[in-house]
């Protein structure tokens, strides 16, 4: 196998991904995050304003993307949704294909992508960790959050693939409906798992 591995982690919403992918990081492991990187390129001077105000007139402003607007624009419209997507993929690409240049002596890195199978992205990673909660435990995490509703959470999940086919796919699930340390544990076993053995 050729090096880095790129570990791709996915999880549905309020399942600890962002938790996950921070134990990663502590233990040396590069990370890109794709729901980051989008932040970035559509926060104030990022690169995607313009295209994104040419599609979504009035979708930007001094502060970059205004979210609601933006998310009014595109729900329940896939041509839009799609529309969209053809602004914001190619350039997530580009800078992911950089973070991998920039870490290319690694021996692991990972992709953490929300939508990793939804969008295909399955087929850019060598191997794919799933996190996963019991559904009460996702449930009252989302619920929690400002400005969730219970009708807002069944619709981001009816978009979502289902947790039990995402861990079916996976190589590594991730437990993270437990104590904090038991899912350091897990994270630290995968990574047993992928790095190379010394002198290789």
């Amino acid at each position: 196998m050729t090096w880095p591995i790129r570990l791709g982690l996915t999880g549905s919403i309020g399942m600890g991904k962002s938790t996950v992918a921070t134990m990663f990081a502590d233990l040396g492991v590069p990370v890109f995050d794709a729901d980051a990187e989008v932040h970035r390129l559509q926060g104030a001077g990022g690169a995607l304003l313009g295209a994104i105000e040419a599609a979504f007139p009035g979708a930007t402003g001094p502060d970059g993307v205004d979210r609601a607007a933006l998310g009014r624009a595109v729900f329940d419209d896939p041509a839009a949704l799609s529309r969209l997507e053809s602004i914001v993929h190619p350039a997530v690409a580009d800078a992911r294909a950089a973070f991998l240049a920039a870490n290319s002596d690694a021996p692991v890195v990972l992709l953490d992508i929300p939508l990793l199978f939804e969008k295909s992205g399955w087929r850019d990673v060598d191997k794919i960790a799933v996190v996963s909660a019991p559904a009460p435990i996702q449930r009252a995490r989302v619920l929690a959050r400002p400005g969730m509703t219970p009708e807002r959470f069944e619709a981001i999940l009816s978009r979502q693939m289902p947790d039990a086919e995402k861990r079916a796919r996976a190589d590594f699930v991730i437990p993270t409906g437990g104590p904090l340390e038991d899912t350091r544990v897990a994270v630290a076993a995968v990574l047993a798992c992928l790095n190379p053995p010394q002198g290789e």
